[in-house]
């Protein structure tokens, strides 16, 4: 069943979300010091260093003799994924701020993990409704639009393996029907975009293009999401041109950095 689009709960409280933002951004990011995540949370220095105190003493953060704060035993992952995490995120915030001021949707960078989406980037619109940001969040792969680019990439083999019935002997009806996916990935790799409409949530709509780098490997999704009701079909290929656009320009910076 399609999730409701999410919003912020009425209850949200603004210390827990800063501190489960410092956890993705050390997960995903690797390093950050007191005052770079301040900047980033837009909170004093003081505040910052509460929270990461608090993720060290729970072991969801280090710190070295540097004072420099790096993922804990709880968030940590392979070097070589945060790295090309990192890369991505840092070349991609700049052309996202680009797409948003082309376009004003929220836009989203996505990577893929087995059957799941995480979204690693994701820039906010300026509009009073507007889909939020997306940062963070992992999702079933084939619900998402920077999913369905990646598993698009995919062969027939390998995208049996990856939804292989075994695998969700546990939650049969989490997986989805393969035969009517591969169609559809199909249709996605031919025509070098995909759209999500109310897959992921309702109420929601997602264009999406393939991020490739030099050699034409796919390395993540680049999206915009927007409310449902200010999604146009006669806009689409306007739409995918700007983000094709952003990731052209995202893959050449890409590729420098390299």
């Amino acid at each position: 069943m399609d999730k409701p689009l999410k919003t912020p709960p009425p209850y949200a409280i603004t210390s827990v979300d800063h501190a489960l933002r410092a956890a993705t951004m050390l997960q995903l990011e690797g390093a950050l010091t007191v005052t770079q995540l301040a900047e980033r949370l837009g909170v004093a220095r003081s505040t910052a260093h509460r929270l990461l105190a608090m993720l060290v003493y729970r072991d969801f953060a280090v710190r070295d003799e540097q004072r420099v704060y790096h993922a804990g035993p709880v968030l940590e992952l392979a070097t070589h994924s945060r790295s090309l995490v990192s890369r991505l995120r840092t070349a991609a915030l700049p052309h996202l701020h680009r797409v948003v001021d082309l376009l004003n949707e929220t836009t989203n960078l996505t990577i893929r993990t087995g059957d799941t989406a995480r979204f690693i980037a994701s820039v906010e619109c300026h509009q009073a409704l507007r889909v939020g940001s997306r940062e963070g969040m992992v999702f079933p792969a084939h619900r998402t639009t920077g999913g369905l680019l990646l598993l698009a990439e995919l062969s027939e083999e390998e995208l049996a393996e990856v939804y292989a019935p075994e695998r969700y002997r546990d939650r049969p009806q989490d997986r989805p029907d393969l035969g009517r996916l591969s169609k559809e990935l199909k249709s996605v790799l031919k025509g070098g975009f995909a759209v999500n409409r109310n897959r992921s949530e309702r109420g929601l709509v997602a264009v999406g293009v393939p991020v490739r780098d030099r050699e034409g490997r796919t390395l993540a999704g680049l999206s915009i999401s927007m409310p449902g009701i200010r999604y146009d079909p006669h806009e689409l290929q306007s739409l995918v041109g700007t983000l094709r656009a952003a990731a052209r320009a995202l893959g050449t910076d890409l590729a420098t950095m390299t």
